[in-house]
């Protein structure tokens, strides 16, 4: 047992020893590596310089739906808010009485084509009897006014069955275009009198106009030229207030003959395709005037760019993988894209986001320009 004390206390002794000989390494015996931050290099595409103003959408054609004869609507079939097809029967005026007046005419018509037949025969037998020497020349002569009067009596008739005809078929109102059809605004039963209430409205949907009002500088700049010599129409691209770039193409195909001299500036007419039917007349839009040619430029994401007392810059990443503070000027927003007009060139490395202060170091990892992850390996010292 003593023995065994012995050998116990001998290897707790040795094991003190062995912990009193070790000790924590010091905190500068650490190692520290530079953050990871998302890198990209700045892109360089061909942009068209545009100008973005505000605008309205407007129905090329705008129809407001009369009555063309009067009487009771006998029946309505209006698919409210839904297309309609040119010729499509949304009202039904009572026909009865539009029907009758129609057998009418057709009676009048074969009583004056009766009345025309023996007139001709009477003519006829005046100018056989005359050139016999029979009768006298005022018989003849009122043989021949009596079938003018009666070609003339046919001609009236027909014309009155002509009326009678549009009159019954303007019982059945259509649609005189294709387009959205609108509210319901005259209900069954209801009589109506000719040209007077409206019974709905239709707007044509495909294609639409584009309003919006130009400043001098821009008109004299991009688009008067074109008025002059008749040059190929501008171009226009068009967002509605959801949409994040403008993805729906147009053309400019009218300017007003003058200028607003209280506001300096000139009213534009563009029109934009909408197979699709999303676009309705009235909505607010925003459009893209091109007015110069492609050239290529600098693009960032905006995440990249930070605010200084009012100042934009970037931090751009040199070969040493250090960040330097670089001062920028702004352009236009382009498919989602920033350009940078000023401060940044070709080639050159920017930090997209985080949070990364001028002169530190860092270990760049590559990213897409909006600050997607690309690889997940680093590249340091600035490889790509």
């Amino acid at each position: 047992m003593k023995v065994e004390r012995i050998r116990l206390m001998t290897a707790a002794l040795g094991a003190a020893l062995t912990l009193a000989g070790c000790k924590e390494p010091a905190p500068a015996d650490i190692a520290v590596s530079p953050p990871g931050v998302p890198v990209a290099e700045v892109l360089v595409r061909p942009v068209t310089p545009q100008v973005e103003f505000t605008g309205s959408l407007s129905a090329i054609k705008r129809v407001e739906l009369r009555p063309r004869v009067a009487g009771y609507i006998q029946a309505v079939s209006v698919p409210e808010g839904r297309f309609v097809e040119k010729g499509s029967t949304l009202f039904l005026i009572d026909p009865r009485p539009f029907q009758a007046a129609l057998n009418a005419a057709r009676a009048r018509l074969r009583e004056a084509e009766a009345a025309s037949m023996l007139a001709r025969a009477e003519h006829g037998r005046a100018e056989q009897l005359f050139t016999q020497k029979v009768i006298a020349r005022d018989r003849l002569d009122t043989a021949i006014a009596s079938l003018n009067a009666g070609n003339a009596r046919v001609d009236a008739a027909k014309a009155a069955l002509d009326a009678a005809q549009l009159d019954l078929s303007f019982t059945r109102v259509t649609a005189p275009i294709s387009g959205r059809v609108g509210q319901t605004l005259i209900t069954e039963g209801n009589y109506v009198a000719s040209g007077v209430a409206p019974l709905t409205t239709i707007v044509s949907i495909d294609p639409l106009h584009v309003y919006f009002d130009v400043d001098e500088r821009t008109y004299l700049h991009s688009l008067a030229a074109g008025r002059g010599n008749g040059s190929q129409a501008a171009k226009v691209m068009v967002a509605l207030s959801r949409d994040p770039t403008h993805s729906r193409p147009g053309r400019v195909n009218f300017l007003s003959n003058a200028a607003d001299r209280g506001t300096g500036t000139v009213r534009v007419r563009a029109v934009i395709d909408n197979p699709d039917g999303q676009l309705t007349p009235g909505l607010f839009a925003r459009v893209s005037l091109q007015v110069g040619a492609s050239q290529a430029r600098v693009l960032i994401s905006d995440l990249s760019i930070g605010t200084d007392q009012g100042r934009r810059y970037v931090l751009v990443v040199g070969k040493d993988d250090k960040t330097q503070y670089r001062p920028v000027e702004l352009g236009p927003v382009v498919d989602g894209l920033r350009v940078i007009e000023q401060g940044l060139q070709p080639g050159e490395r920017i930090v997209v986001k985080g949070l990364v202060g001028p002169g530190m170091q860092i270990t760049p990892q590559s990213a897409a320009i909006d600050g997607t992850p690309l690889a997940v390996a680093n590249t340091p010292g600035g490889a790509k």
